[in-house]
């Protein structure tokens, strides 16, 4: 199968995905205890006023009827409207969507560039001193709590040594990312010490294959044959890896950037739970399953590049 036609297929799988998953996040907010009219009128509205606002949101139909709608919002493409913020929720999760890709991005990028290199040197040391010392320092970011660690870098470097801001999200591209410097660091300190325990795991049991040994037996230069030989095929089961983490790291963001007040999609959702809007959270729901999909296919693709026995 090659690459297009592999692509295409993968692609068709994210329908019946899309299908499942806006089944039961309709069904899921529907049985949150409270409702929309009750975070919106509070405990002490009137009937009528709680009838007339239960009637223009169009929560009085049979369920059926309400699940027939949301196919068709969509079936359209609109996603409906907003309950609390009154809005499209199109255009709620395209304002805040960006906010919370960048943080993400910034997190990989973070975890990446710190894991790869010393996953080497952990690897190539094995269980000497610097090896030891890599594993226990990662070991401590592995087992903190990402609020936890949010706390502490908004203490250390905003609170105490005034370095970056304590929260928010800036307004020119270069304040964005000044601003998500922190919140990006938090999600990136257990993220690198997955991918490095996983790269340092690889790269020992590549080390040992008769390939690397008859590479060495050729008289490659040791960059050559952990470049060439070693980082490829070690990598192939890291990028599956980081492939799944970073859905993790989007659920990660819905703590993060309520620490860090990140006007994200992850604060976007906690807020809409709390208001029982219905349309945002079934938006929102919808809207990550499709970018976790495209990120799995991505990954898959990289796979692909690494080692083309993926596509069979």
């Amino acid at each position: 199968m090659n690459r297009a036609s592999y692509t295409a297929a993968r692609l068709l799988q994210i329908v019946p995905t899309f299908i499942l998953i806006g089944i039961v996040v309709f069904v899921l907010v529907r049985i949150l205890p409270g409702g929309p009219v009750a975070a919106l009128l509070g405990d002490k509205a009137s009937d009528e006023a709680i009838e007339r606002i239960t009637r223009q949101l169009g929560l009085d139909a049979p369920i059926l009827v309400q699940f027939w709608r949301f196919l068709e919002t969509i079936a359209r493409g609109d996603l409906g409207d907003s309950i609390a913020y009154h809005v499209a929720v199109v255009r709620l999760i395209a304002e805040r969507l960006p906010v919370t890709l960048l943080l993400t991005g910034m997190a990989t990028i973070f975890a990446i560039a710190l894991a790869v290199p010393l996953a080497f040197v952990a690897a190539v040391t094995q269980n000497r001193w610097p090896d030891l010392a890599i594993r226990g320092a990662f070991q401590v970011g592995l087992s903190s709590p990402i609020f936890y660690v949010g706390l502490i870098l908004l203490t250390v470097f905003a609170g105490a040594m005034h370095i970056f801001p304590v929260g928010g999200y800036g307004e020119t591209p270069g304040e964005h990312l000044y601003h998500l410097f922190l919140p990006a660091l938090a999600l990136a300190l257990s993220f690198s010490a997955v991918i490095m325990r996983s790269l340092r795991a690889s790269v020992i049991e590549v080390l040992s294959a008769e390939f690397v040994d008859f590479a060495r037996a050729k008289g490659l230069r040791r960059r050559i044959v952990l470049g060439r030989h070693v980082l490829r095929n070690a990598l192939i089961s890291t990028v599956a890896l980081i492939g799944l983490q970073i859905g993790d790291l989007l659920g990660g963001a819905v703590i993060t950037e309520s620490v860090f007040a990140v006007p994200g999609v992850g604060r976007l959702m906690v807020d809409s739970i709390f208001a029982r809007d219905y349309p945002v959270i079934q938006g929102l729901t919808l809207a990550l399953a499709v970018l976790v999909s495209l990120v799995f296919l991505a990954t898959d693709l990289v796979q692909m590049a690494l080692d083309p026995r993926v596509a069979k």
